[in-house]
């Protein structure tokens, strides 16, 4: 026992590396590719010129808006699929159907919504909005569909849609380039990028869809007297529209948190900055890598629904998610000061200063996934993640408002930064007061709920 308690107290990196569930190392070496394909389309997009990036960098954001408003659809399922783990009866695949229903007809919907602001714009990127809209209603299915999968803590189908979807969209820039190699200066590559992005990104959407309905009612027969033993009223997700459109505004509220300053730089120093910077916020979010994996896989059991369970679970993430990112953001800062230049073009240079401002907010909100994970996903409250990433975004938004007009992209990065360690604080005291846990649970083995 003595020889034991020594190697335990002498291997603390020993002890965390072995608390990695190891779903989550599958999904960060799925992430690691989804990333590596990302980085080629950053690449590809950066070398025809800041502008090009800049724009293509907005239209990615408004798109990500169009998936998070209505995210919801997909941790309801989650949600509903991570009870019936834990024992409670009941069938999947009338849940899924509900939702990839309600995913396209939301979708239809803003559709209408994204056709008209292309019609009354007249510049990049949102003239060219009616591509996103055609698309939209396809696009919603991915995030829908994979609450199937998360909700089970299956991590290779949900690993396979996300890794699909960039390789598709390199696959169709690729074979859209080579085709139109001979006209290719008669149609802006803007618009060549734009096309391939939602044409990849819908065809996965759809096969991916296909795919759960499938594997629902594979998993349904496997466990057909669970599912028969249920005799109530099933659930519905509009019977908990209140939590899904939480759920969506909390997440429209975290990617304001993180791409608001795209917009502020844009209005103040044009696209050319957006395109720049926004290689340092591409960057910078490769520190998460590896808390989103860790959150992902361990969604299921953040969510359990004994305190004890989710709180150990929560605590564990949390642990591994900051430690991890502290070590990594110096080597990723050096790294990209001696890579981007050379890669994506001397114009980038300008994007470094930035990054170095980004990197200690960005490391310190990893924990913020795992956090809201547990306020989703264990207490059914995502309005709490709604109160931090709000609290994020205003302070954000105002340093980078009174810096942004004279600093550009140093000053919004140093809004950013500042907004996301000052709200990680208040998030962490949130989940302790719900959980039941002391301040030195995050550092202290054997914590006690």
């Amino acid at each position: 026992m003595s020889a034991m308690s020594v190697q335990e107290e002498t291997s603390p990196w020993r002890r965390l590396w072995a608390s990695v569930p190891r779903a989550a190392l599958g999904n960060l070496l799925a992430k690691l590719v989804i990333v590596a394909l990302g980085l080629a389309i950053t690449v590809l997009v950066a070398r025809q010129g800041p502008r090009v990036q800049g724009a293509f960098a907005l239209f990615v954001a408004v798109e990500a808006g169009l998936l998070t408003l209505f995210s919801g659809l997909g941790l309801w399922l989650a949600r509903q699929v991570s009870r019936q783990q834990a024992g409670e009866p009941g069938a999947t695949l009338p849940l899924l159907r509900s939702v990839l229903r309600a995913a396209v007809g939301l979708g239809l919907v803003a559709a209408l919504v994204l056709l008209a602001v292309s019609w009354w714009a007249d510049t990049l990127p949102y003239a060219q909005l009616w591509l996103l809209a055609l698309a939209a209603p396809f696009l919603l299915l991915v995030p829908t569909a994979t609450g199937l999968w998360m909700g089970q803590g299956r991590m290779w189908p949900l690993n396979l849609a996300q890794v699909a979807a960039p390789a598709s969209v390199l696959s169709g820039l690729a074979v859209v380039w080579w085709l139109m190699q001979d006209v290719a200066w008669k149609t802006p590559t803007a618009v060549l990028v734009l096309t391939a992005w939602v044409s990849g990104k819908s065809l996965v959407a759809v096969l991916t869809a296909i795919y759960a309905l499938h594997d629902s009612a594979r998993h349904d027969e496997e466990r057909a007297p669970a599912s028969l033993v249920f005799q109530g009223q099933r659930p519905r997700w509009w019977m908990e529209w209140g939590f899904v459109a939480t759920i969506g505004i909390t997440n429209v509220i975290s990617l304001l948190n993180y791409r608001a300053s795209l917009f502020l730089v844009e209005h103040y120093h044009g696209l050319a900055v957006v395109g720049t910077y926004s290689v340092a916020v591409t960057v910078a979010e490769l520190l998460w890598l590896l808390s989103s994996s860790v959150t992902v896989s361990a969604y299921s059991r953040i969510g359990h629904p004994d305190r004890a369970v989710s709180a150990a679970m929560t605590v564990q993430a949390v642990r591994i998610n900051v430690l991890s990112t502290l070590v990594a953001a110096p080597l990723l800062l050096a790294g990209a000061w001696w890579a981007v230049p050379r890669v994506m073009g001397e114009a980038y240079v300008a994007s470094v200063e930035p990054l170095a401002w980004l990197l200690p907010g960005v490391a310190a909100y990893a924990a913020a996934s795992s956090l809201s994970a547990f306020y989703t996903n264990h207490l059914g409250k995502p309005q709490l993640s709604g109160m931090v990433a709000s609290l994020s975004l205003l302070i954000s938004v105002s340093v980078a408002l009174a810096l942004v007009p004279t600093m550009g992209a140093v000053g919004a990065a140093i809004g950013s930064s500042a907004g996301y360690i000052l709200a990680i604080v208040v998030a962490y005291a949130v989940f302790l007061r719900h959980a039941g846990l002391p301040l030195r649970a995050l550092w202290t083995r054997g914590a006690h709920v």
